[in-house]
């Protein structure tokens, strides 16, 4: 099945509010509808032909301190692993790093858990996009619904409010 990608802008009716409310600010953002049932990354890259290396997923980490706990976004490609407790943790200076539970990143992104992206997410969250995602001329990412998905550079994800590039893998 071939995707019909059309500028975001155009499509606001594709993506979550917060979103839909970020996405002008994001030059050359493109939007396509998919099967709401094949969001999650391999079943989407399988069924619409696009590379996994080309589909990057947004990892919501909650970082704990001293009884205060901070949630940050990370954006790293489908082939590869976040090191949470390690670069993650060190990074926002945290005791203990972890992924955040379904509901909270469901609540406080305002998105659907499996369409999650960095665009729109609360202004205080740190975005912490891999070297390897934002290399990339091109690629795949959540549209904070799970029917459709957004096609951005990695520089735009890299120049988001909040964004910081680094190794994540360890």
């Amino acid at each position: 099945m071939t995707l019909h990608w059309v500028p975001a802008t155009e499509r606001t009716d594709l993506l979550a509010d917060p979103v839909a409310l970020a996405v002008p600010q994001v030059e050359g953002a493109e939007v396509a509808e998919i099967d709401p049932e094949l969001a999650d990354t391999a079943a989407f890259c399988e069924r619409y032909g696009e590379p996994l290396g080309e589909s990057a997923n947004c990892v919501v980490v909650a970082a704990r301190r001293g009884g205060e706990t901070r949630y940050a976004a990370c954006m790293i490609l489908a082939t590869m692993r976040v090191d949470v407790n390690g670069v993650v943790r060190r990074h926002l200076g945290a005791r203990k790093a972890s992924f955040a539970p379904m509901s909270d990143a469901v609540e406080l992104t305002g998105m659907e858990y499996g369409g999650i992206t960095p665009l729109g997410l609360p202004g205080d969250w740190p975005i912490l996009v891999d070297t390897h995602v934002a290399e990339q001329p091109r690629v795949v990412i959540g549209s904070g619904v799970r029917r459709s998905k957004l096609a951005v550079s990695g520089a735009a994800l890299a120049g988001l409010k909040g964004a910081e590039v680094l190794a994540l893998s360890g």
